[in-house]
């Protein structure tokens, strides 16, 4: 894993490096709570587990939210533009339906930043959301 160094290093446009890591947010169309549906989520989870299985990605931690996805992803082959579009394909297919919203946001994670902080930050967003009052309430995250 190779953090970024500085922010002139942050991916700008298409650029994306394997070996690095990214904090990645996607969300649904319309802002719709798809994944309020525990199967969809779950369906979605084993769709990132796949792609880490092929060799692809490597999880660090994410959070699966009614409307949004929170992932903290080491790029192991490919691009970011790639990995996103392939995830959301895959689960397309897999749930037979349209629920991505257009693009997604990306932050590449720096050599000063902590990687526990930013893990921290992406499984609390149930607790922060109001969705549950203890992270071991939520299903979809890890």
């Amino acid at each position: 894993m190779k953090p970024i160094k500085g922010h002139k290093s942050l991916r700008s446009g298409g650029y994306s490096h394997v070996g690095y890591v990214y904090h990645l947010t996607f969300t649904t169309k319309d802002r719709q709570k798809y994944f309020s549906k525990f199967a969809l989520a779950r369906q979605f989870i084993n769709v990132l587990k796949r792609d880490e299985a092929l060799g692809f990605t490597k999880t660090l931690a994410f959070v699966v939210m009614p409307d949004h996805l929170h992932w903290l992803v080491e790029l192991v082959s490919g691009s970011l533009n790639r990995a996103v579009k392939r995830i959301k394909s895959v689960f397309t297919k897999y749930a037979g339906l349209a629920v991505w919203g257009y693009g997604f946001h990306d932050h590449g994670i720096r050599s000063d930043e902590s990687l526990i902080n930013v893990a921290r930050y992406i499984v609390a967003n149930p607790l922060r959301a109001g969705l549950f009052n203890r992270m071991g309430s939520y299903s979809h995250w890890d």
